[in-house]
């Protein structure tokens, strides 16, 4: 048997505020709304579902799991996701690769890169 990852869930103390962040970084939509629970719609390109659930007591500091997303043009996209609500973080390089580290309007971290 093996394992397929069907879904991610974020803990906030705001679903709907976040879920408007993510539909509107990701291009999709609200699959299901069971209230303190909403379900995006996967994107068009595939991958997981995200769910975004609403927790008394989120957790707090760095978070332990985050996203990485890949662009051809990662200054624009991260110029259109801080015009969402998203915040700089961090730049980093290396090799081949250059990514921005990123945090959504609870201040979960994701990375957006770039190769070459």
């Amino acid at each position: 048997m093996s394992l397929v990852i069907d879904m991610i869930t974020i803990d906030t103390a705001d679903p709907r505020r976040l879920a408007d962040f993510w539909t509107k970084a990701l291009g999709t939509d609200v699959q299901e709304d069971f209230g303190e629970f909403l379900m995006l719609a996967p994107t068009a390109e595939g991958g997981p579902r995200l769910g975004i659930q609403r927790v008394d007591d989120p957790t707090p500091g760095k978070n332990r799991l985050h996203f990485d997303v890949h662009v051809a043009d990662r200054a624009a996209e991260v110029a259109r996701l801080v015009g969402l609500g998203a915040t700089e973080v961090a730049e980093h390089t290396v090799p081949g690769l250059s990514w921005t580290v990123l945090a959504d309007p609870d201040g979960n971290q994701f990375c957006v890169g770039q190769e070459g």
